[in-house]
């Protein structure tokens, strides 16, 4: 069987990491288009030996990505297309049956109550969105709160499966080296209480209520770790509220290693380095920030987060559900400085979201899809399976089972330099 991941952008995102490391453990060859921006994860998954096409694409409305994207399908003799990401997904449904594929999966990632990455979910969008869905043979959701999101929007209840999101565990784990070497690199004093924040710095993330709380919380520093359109207003609220001076701005943080990397942290560094992680975004799909934080024995406040709302409470001990305010943030995190430094046991949570387990469940989507056989059915509140996480150094069957270089691809170098 052979896979194309069709992705709307490769920057550092939830959805763009989570492709790079699914791509380490399915057993099959893929390929990876994206339609604009080929960012870090793009050179990550070369660095892995993989080729990435990029399609250039001008933007939501540039129709000249469909026939190119299409005649790429086509000469690649793909048995599936996984599309990600909203634009992808329309696009990459489309082009994917005039391409001839029967097979047409898409995860979607990002779907909230009110937007999908970013955008206003208006009658436009979801027209859109429903209009492709039907092209598609299974679509993917990330957590159970996003598979009844879908139901409620009008997707048959038999072409979603749940697959959440997956991490290596081992690779988050709790570095007291990387925590001093992180903290010296970002200036934080090494007794200081550091609250985390991680993702892209959007008005959906609702990242200044991190600022308001700290701004009431006197001896607490405040690192994001991600980069966007809202760092600039970020930093302005910090400069008038008069804490600039303990918000840092870390930039966009790898996920290889557990140490710096040149002149920014990579993002287990940064876990080891602070204190705690704090998510007040009221729309996430699954949460995986508050995932890898827990993976790095971190407490977590947080406002919602399915890959933990939709667990027993028992599953994540160290997470913290808490209002949408600043003053409910500034509240648990004061609780939370005063507790002290506390690192905790790896959670079940995390566990339950092992990649090898994901990575597992896709290839019986993808089996299933082919094979026109359904899977059994969604359940209602349904959760992940747990899977043990794998031992540090261990090597998973599937991950030796790919031979992922792109190399092999049979599209032109005339299509290629599109």
């Amino acid at each position: 069987m052979k896979v194309l991941h069709v992705i709307t952008g490769l920057g550092v995102g939830g959805a763009e990491q989570q492709l790079r490391l699914l791509l380490r453990h399915l057993p099959y060859p893929s390929d990876v288009v994206t339609l604009t921006n080929p960012g870090a994860v793009a050179r990550a998954i070369e660095r892995d030996g993989g080729r990435v096409r990029c399609l250039a694409m001008a933007g939501n409305r540039d129709l000249s990505a469909l026939p190119r994207l299409t005649r790429l399908i086509s000469r690649g003799r793909y048995d599936v297309v996984h599309t990600h990401l909203y634009r992808a997904c329309l696009y990459g449904r489309l082009a994917a049956r005039l391409a001839g594929v029967r097979t047409v999966v898409a995860t979607e990632h990002s779907l909230g109550e009110s937007r999908m990455e970013g955008r206003p979910l208006g009658p436009g969008v979801r027209g859109l969105y429903l209009a492709s869905e039907r092209l598609g043979t299974t679509t993917v959701a990330v957590s159970a709160t996003i598979a009844g999101r879908l139901a409620r929007w009008g997707v048959p209840e038999r072409r979603i499966q749940v697959v959440p999101n997956g991490i290596d565990a081992a690779q988050f784990a709790f570095s007291p080296r990387a925590r001093d070497r992180v903290r010296r690199q970002l200036g934080l004093p090494p007794g200081a209480f550091v609250v985390g924040a991680v993702g892209r710095l959007a008005t959906g993330k609702r990242f200044r209520v991190l600022v308001e709380a700290i701004a009431q919380l006197p001896d607490s520093w405040l690192v994001f770790a991600g980069t966007g359109a809202q760092e600039q207003p970020l930093r302005a609220l910090a400069e008038r509220l008069g804490v600039a001076g303990r918000v840092v701005f870390a930039g966009e943080c790898a996920q290889e290693g557990p140490a710096a990397l040149g002149d920014r942290p990579t993002l287990p560094g940064l876990l080891s380095a602070v204190d705690c992680l704090a998510s007040p975004s009221d729309e996430e799909a699954f949460g995986l920030a508050v995932v890898e934080a827990l993976a790095a024995g971190l407490p977590v406040a947080y406002v919602t987060c399915p890959a933990i709302d939709d667990l027993p409470p028992a599953a994540a001990p160290g997470a913290l559900r808490t209002g949408r305010s600043a003053a409910a943030f500034t509240d648990a995190l004061r609780g939370l400085r005063q507790a002290g430094p506390v690192r905790h046991p790896v959670p079940d949570a995390v566990r339950r979201y092992c990649v090898t387990a994901t990575s597992a469940q896709l290839v019986r989507v993808y089996e299933a899809a082919a094979a026109r056989t359904p899977l059994p059915g969604r359940a209602s509140g349904s959760t992940p399976v747990p899977a043990p996480v794998p031992a540090p150094g261990s090597v998973p069957r599937s991950a030796t089972a790919r031979p992922r270089s792109l190399t092999n691809t049979n599209i032109s170098e005339k299509e290629e330099s599109r």
